[in-house]
């Protein structure tokens, strides 16, 4: 493996691991683990949804770069970067939690269908299209921010809110921003 591919994969990994703190689609799973108490659904729910999504999101990113010149796509992408900078500082929250009634569907298929709909336009998928576009490596950017996303989502699932009260949201938000707005700087510069 090249260390471009790799640096491609950890990358997309960290990324959305700290974007995901304190998401709409982390506090879904935590409705999600208190609602149903069934957590191995719901894992491998959010795992499916998650690898449709981002795997959808990524062709995307890749389709970008067929379309948009190198130096129109290092603005886009400098300025999306810095976008989601200031995005992360913004917090997310779950608007539409649904009543007790058991799922028609099942967990599994609740969990893979709320999730996906959940992530679509949210920041974990933006960033999967900006950083498929930005390393050109489908597979490895799907597979970090895959990855990254069940680091943050599935200790949720299991542990409940005992991590989220224990996570300073407000620091890894601030984190986050700091990383997305130096991508974006050197994007704008031209570096790598």
């Amino acid at each position: 493996m090249s260390a471009f591919f790799m640096e491609a994969f950890l990358i997309s990994t960290g990324i959305v691991a700290l974007a995901e703190m304190g998401d709409k689609t982390q506090l879904l799973s935590l409705v999600l683990a208190a609602r149903f108490r069934k957590p191995w659904p719901i894992v491998l729910g959010i795992l499916v949804a998650t690898l449709a999504n981002h795997g959808l999101a990524g062709a995307v990113g890749n389709w970008v770069t067929t379309v948009l010149g190198p130096d129109v796509l290092r603005w886009v992408l400098g300025g999306s970067f810095i976008a989601m900078a200031v995005w992360m500082l913004i917090p997310d929250k779950l608007d539409d939690e649904e009543g007790d009634e058991a799922p028609r569907f099942g967990v599994f298929l609740t969990t893979v269908v709320a999730f996906f709909l959940a992530e679509m336009g949210d920041k974990t998928q933006i960033a999967t299209v900006m950083l498929a576009a930005q390393y050109q490596a489908w597979a490895w950017v799907v597979a970090g921010t895959t990855l990254g996303m069940m680091l943050a989502n599935a200790p949720v699932v299991w542990l409940g809110d005992a991590i989220t009260r224990r996570v300073p949201l407000r620091l890894v938000h601030t984190v986050s921003a700091v990383i997305f707005a130096i991508l974006g700087a050197l994007a704008l510069s031209g570096w790598g």
